[in-house]
């Protein structure tokens, strides 16, 4: 099974996806950017992709919510797994902390690590990369004193020094990844046993007081818990939004089935991004 994810290889997605699905009957599929990596599974460069989507102490990954809203309609999705990131302060050789002029990493990564940056590196100026990896690997093409952030799998790979473990901000730092799939599989994802997830998007509320409260109500009041609900810009104008809902439960469960169709009967639009065990 061909598999894209955000590479190059080394980074927590790649982590993510082996510690999910293992290694055997894998092919990795390497991609520069998550808008790549969701629309594989819709020309066929991959079979699955596996995207982060959301992060413990950032939130929610936007590129991958506007991939999925935006940018296609033929992609689901069929899983997700939750999986520990521990960032390690990686440079080409050893250095002493204050000797690094530059940061380099994911912005995600920095923002994670910004009292670490703050605190142990206050004279270093931190650069944006398109991924930890990516920025372990241009770290490790430089004869500048440079360090990057990333895990220590991208060290090994790079052949890079370890120069501090650790040092995200808080130790409870996890990211939840999405497995993706092009549209027409089993959207329901099977029979786990456990329970299910479905994610929702929806848009086009009336302007009127209580509207999104009123869509909510639908879900309340047949006892649907709803894990998670944000917004995010419609890139029609300012004070227009879409939705993005986690509810528990199976998408074809009789009370569920109810609750979206009322839903849909408010709004403009409202799509079943997906039906899929919940990750432990």
């Amino acid at each position: 099974m061909r598999v894209a994810f955000l590479g190059p290889e080394g980074t927590f997605s790649e982590e993510a996806m082996f510690a999910s699905a293992g290694r055997e009957g894998i092919e990795p599929v390497p991609l520069p950017t998550i808008h790549e990596c969701v629309m594989a599974v819709v020309t066929g460069r991959s079979d699955r992709s596996l995207v982060p989507i959301e992060n413990s102490l950032e939130g929610s990954v936007s590129a991958t919510l506007d991939a999925l809203v935006f940018e296609t309609e033929d992609v689901q999705i069929v899983g997700e797994v939750v999986h520990p990131i521990q960032h390690t302060l990686i440079a080409r050789t050893r250095l002493a902390l204050e000797e690094v002029e530059r940061v380099v990493s994911h912005p995600q990564a920095s923002a994670q690590c910004a009292r670490f940056l703050r605190d142990r590196l206050a004279g270093a100026d931190v650069v944006a990369a398109s991924s930890t990896a990516e920025a372990v690997r241009i770290v490790a093409g430089s004869e500048r004193p440079w360090a990057a952030l990333g895990n220590r799998l991208s060290a090994e790979l790079y052949g890079c020094e370890v120069l501090a473990e650790r040092v995200e901000d808080t130790p409870a730092n996890e990211t939840r990844f999405v497995w993706l799939e092009r549209r027409g599989g089993d959207s329901l994802g099977g029979d786990s046993g456990g329970p299910f997830k479905t994610s929702v998007v929806f848009w086009g509320l009336p302007d009127s007081p209580g509207s999104l409260v009123a869509a909510l109500q639908e879900l309340a009041g047949r006892g649907i818990n709803l894990s998670k609900i944000e917004s995010r810009p419609r890139k029609q104008g300012l004070g227009r939004y879409v939705f993005f809902a986690d509810l528990e439960g199976r998408a074809d469960d009789p009370a569920v089935i109810e609750a979206l169709t009322a839903i849909e009967a408010q709004v403009e639009t409202l799509r079943v991004l997906g039906c899929y065990p919940a990750a432990p």
